[in-house]
């Protein structure tokens, strides 16, 4: 296994302060001050394993925690309500899909074009301005006189920004958590909190619009979006922009093609995009089979509840049981298989062993604890903020065209023979991917072996050329 895989040393050693002649209070003062300051300005260092306890003791984390649920809560609520909004206004069900599928495709855009924004301002300030952003066109979406385009265009704006809100929010956890296993851990917490909203967000998303007309859930999504900026603004420290000058566009479009130029970090965002992709399809086929079986609808809550569920039980049993180690050897072999249990869907067997089968692929996402590491490691501080953008995008929108592919696959075959068929072709590409990245790892050990830093960075410059 290449070095670069295992634990990390400390980066900071604290040594104990040197005897100096007794002076003055001033200059006492003045040196305990410093060394206070210094302490403070240091990111938490990890040394070995860590617990989801550890993360939840830094204070900043609380904050960013407790902003990110209220966001996503935020956007789950405006998505339902602005769904319900447009199909009462037109009464179409094509304009009412709409609304909701716009949710992921301006994503490519945002995270291409302003992925800049996360390295060129400083993070605290993108944060809070990206939350009152959606506050703003939540509000605008809230008057009864905007119109039906005007509230597809504001739906699209939030989504816009969301890349560049969760890309720096990612990038900020490394300097309040550092670039160890307390940031893997913080990163675990937040796709969990992600994952409960699909099992739990709609639903109250849907008891809310029985009580409340679609534009005054929308009120309640602005003032989601303003707890959350004002969380950020109070429960975090400012911290200088990374890097950056000249055009944003030109900047932002740098940062992609230097991202994805660089053989390490492409492989390893493949391997944290392509695996989603696939994994989507029974959940975007679930009505579809539920129809082809012959059951009722309420299993179709079943067959989409059933992947989340294997997905927040694997990521809390690796973050609390295994080790930085452990996680680092299991991302290999679950990023290659987890795809397998698909296979069940041709043989149609009862729906109890399907549901069984959609848990297990879902636990496979443990994989992305380790994976994170990697990540963050193999990513250069100064471009750290456009990577993590450019990362959410591509999430977000190869999993809208894997659940496209799904259905237009399903137009011409039976939704079992194309699950399994996903589950065949996944679990190639899968192997295919972890294969490189594997490779990757090895000649990023030699070359750190070989000769350290300097030549780690000239691999990756003559790379990105």
């Amino acid at each position: 296994m290449p070095k670069l895989y295992g634990a990390r040393r400390p980066c900071v050693t604290l040594l104990p302060m040197p005897e100096e002649p007794q002076t003055t209070t001033r200059t006492v003062t003045t040196t305990v001050a410093t060394a206070t300051a210094t302490a403070t300005a240091k990111p938490p260092v990890d040394a070995g394993r860590g617990d989801y306890r550890a993360a939840f003791a830094v204070k900043e984390f609380r904050a960013v925690f407790v902003a990110h649920a209220l966001s996503l809560l935020g956007v789950v609520v405006s998505e339902i309500a602005l769904t319900v909004l447009v199909y009462e206004l037109t009464g179409s069900p094509l304009l009412s899909a709409l609304a909701f599928a716009l949710g992921f495709l301006p994503y490519l855009v945002g995270g291409t074009l302003l992925s800049g924004v996360a390295d060129r301002f400083p993070a605290r300030r993108v944060l809070v301005v990206c939350d009152l952003v959606c506050a703003g066109c939540a509000a605008l979406m809230a008057l009864p006189a905007t119109p039906v385009v005007a509230l597809l265009a504001l739906r699209c704006a939030i989504a816009a920004v969301s890349p560049v809100f969760s890309g720096t929010r990612m990038a900020t956890l490394t300097a309040i958590l550092g670039e160890g296993d307390l940031f893997v851990l913080g990163r675990s917490l937040l796709r969990i909190v992600s994952q409960s909203a699909v099992l739990v967000g709609f639903g109250l998303g849907g008891v809310l619009l029985a009580f409340v007309p679609p534009r005054g859930a929308l009120v309640i999504t602005l003032g989601t979006f303003l707890a959350s900026a004002l969380l950020l603004r109070l429960g975090t420290r400012r911290r200088p922009a990374r890097a950056g000058s000249g055009s944003l566009m030109r900047y932002s479009l740098s940062g992609t093609r230097q991202v994805l130029g660089d053989r390490r970090i492409r492989a390893l965002l493949l391997l944290l995009w392509v695996p989603p992709m696939f994994v989507v399809a029974p959940e975007a086929l679930a009505a579809a089979y539920a129809d082809e079986i012959g059951v009722g609808t309420a299993w179709v809550g079943l067959l989409m509840c059933a992947m989340p569920v294997g997905t927040i039980a694997g990521e809390l049993y690796a973050g609390a049981a295994l080790s930085p180690a452990a996680r680092s050897r299991i991302v290999l072999p679950l990023a290659g298989c987890g795809l397998l249990p698909l296979l069940a869907y041709p043989f149609q067997p009862d729906l109890g062993w399907i549901l069984l089968a959609l848990v297990l692929a879902g636990s496979t996402g443990a994989y992305t604890l380790g994976l994170d590491r990697w990540f963050v490691d193999a990513v250069p501080e100064e471009l750290r903020g456009r990577a993590m953008t450019v990362h959410t995008a591509g999430l977000m929108t190869i999993q809208g065209v894997g659940m496209a592919l799904a259905g237009a696959a399903a137009e011409f075959w039976a939704v079992s023979t194309v699950v399994g068929g996903v589950g065949v072709l996944g679990t190639l590409c899968c192997l295919l991917l972890a294969l490189e990245v594997r490779r990757t790892g090895r000649t990023v050990g030699n070359a750190g072996e070989g000769g350290g830093k300097g030549e780690r960075e000239s691999e990756r410059k003559g790379g990105e050329m």
